[in-house]
């Protein structure tokens, strides 16, 4: 395994992978198996459900483009979380919009208070070994020198 091209420093490791030989570097070393990712697809569930159904009654009592447009973000990144795709960009995502909501003064603050710490909790831990990020992402292995 060669040098990347625009990369100044020498590699330490070569790392090894389940599809193949390939260097990688992400965000979580592992995905939490066992009762942690029981744990975190309860989370991501909860966060998911509970932001669609945020959405839903904010849509019947809300009205204007930027309230839609934060709706519609909202309920992507809550079918995006519930089924574990992108969690990390999508938890930020949550958080973002969130205070954005809180900020903007649009009713009562403790349930966007609420999703945004877990939408920035499940962005800094990660989705979990239950979640299509597991499945997509190859998981990697320092290679074990002889």
């Amino acid at each position: 395994m060669g040098q990347p091209i625009f990369w100044p420093f020498p590699i330490p490791y070569e790392y090894r992978t389940i599809v193949g030989e390939v260097p990688l570097q992400r965000l979580f070393s592992t995905f939490a198996n066992g009762w942690p990712g029981v744990g975190l697809l309860l989370q991501r569930l909860v966060t998911g459900s509970g932001l669609l159904y945020f959405v839903v009654t904010q849509h019947r009592t809300s009205s204007g483009c930027a309230s839609f447009m934060a709706e519609t973000l909202d309920a992507g990144a809550a079918i995006l979380l519930i089924i574990g795709l992108w969690t990390p960009i999508v938890g930020a995502a949550i958080a973002a919009i969130q205070v954005w909501i809180i900020f903007s003064g649009s009713g009562d603050a403790w349930i966007p208070t609420v999703l945004a710490a877990l939408g920035a909790t499940l962005a800094m831990i990660g989705p979990g070994a239950w979640s299509v990020d597991c499945r997509t992402i190859p998981r990697v292995y320092p290679a074990v020198s002889p």
